[in-house]
């Protein structure tokens, strides 16, 4: 299989890679893969996130078709956010990355004392 990626579609990816590595997408995307939850629900989750951003992030998300966006028709208006089907299938590989990284912090963590103290460059 040709792996040779065109340079449009390299900036594609890019783009959309940035917004899903995100600090706060993915804390979204683990939230909402345990179920379905209203905005105030997913802002005390997700510890730290201002109401703009948050706001910003599901909007963001909503759009390329990860989260789905609930209204319903109650006085006043409830909200519930959700992941796709795609948001679902996303959250397997972000679940991955986490356990890389817990399984490399030590060796990260040594790399990094190891560069400031100065051993690893010069």
């Amino acid at each position: 299989m040709d792996e040779t990626v065109s340079a449009p579609e390299c900036r594609l990816v890019t783009g959309l890679l940035s917004r899903i590595g995100d600090k706060w997408t993915v804390q979204i995307v683990m939230e909402l893969r345990q179920r379905t939850m209203r905005f105030n629900e997913v802002k005390r989750a997700v510890g730290g996130i201002s109401q703009q951003m948050l706001t910003r992030t599901l909007k963001a998300l909503e759009r390329v078709g990860l989260v789905r966006r609930t209204v319903h028709p109650t006085v006043p208006p409830q909200v519930e956010y959700a992941l796709t089907p795609l948001g679902h299938s996303l959250s397997g590989p972000v679940m991955e990355l986490g356990s890389w990284a817990r399984a490399n912090l030590p060796a990260i963590e040594r790399s990094r004392a190891d560069y400031d103290r100065g051993t690893m460059h010069g």
